[in-house]
């Protein structure tokens, strides 16, 4: 289950960046102070239990949630505030598309597990296909209104352009080399390989 939410945090689909090393932190360090609290009143006697331990669980979840809100206030501080950040342009499909070529878009993330995986295989056609296809690889992390602009729900998505910039097809998830080139084939797009 801690696969799945630490899966979920580092691959989100809207664009937010959550530590997910600060989020097992506090799950951590509050499953500690929970459990040492419980041995303290076990020492302490049945009677004080009761009521003290409400008081403290409620406590130390209140301070657990604080540490994670004002962690990512800071994070969310203003440029001004944190010194200069370079934001990376937002690039449109219209700047990548309808230039007499089909086009592959792969919108991702570096740190997301799929889109590693997808990596050298988008390498591999746009070097085989160079000419006949364009292949292009967004990070969604480093530019989250990419997110909004190409309407993405989950990364990595593959976006399949034809020669005129027209969105023929959308997949969600990792897609391997021969299922690109086999859809490119069912789209009714013949490419041809540079030797």
């Amino acid at each position: 289950m801690m696969d799945r939410l630490l899966i979920q945090i580092e691959c989100p689909c809207s664009g937010g960046r959550s530590d997910p090393l600060l989020l097992l932190a506090v799950l951590v360090g509050t499953w500690l102070l929970i459990h040492g609290l419980r041995l303290a009143f076990r020492k302490a006697g049945a009677g004080a239990m009761n009521k003290s331990k409400k008081i403290a669980i409620v406590a130390v979840l209140a301070v657990a949630v604080v540490a994670v809100l004002a962690a990512r206030q800071n994070r969310s501080r203003p440029a001004a505030e944190t010194g200069p950040v370079e934001q990376p342009v937002a690039v449109h499909p219209e700047e990548l598309t309808g230039k007499g070529r089909p086009v592959l878009i792969d919108l991702g993330a570096g740190t997301c597990i799929p889109c590693k995986m997808m990596a050298p295989i988008l390498a591999d056609l746009k070097a085989e296909y160079a000419g006949a296809m364009d292949v292009h690889f967004l990070d969604v992390h480093e530019n989250p209104d990419l997110i909004t602009l190409y309407g993405i729900r989950v990364i990595p998505t593959q976006i399949f352009y034809d020669a005129l910039g027209k969105e023929m097809f959308r997949h969600e998830g990792f897609l391997s080399k021969g299922d690109i080139l086999t859809k490119w084939k069912e789209l009714g797009v013949d490419l041809v390989s540079q030797p």
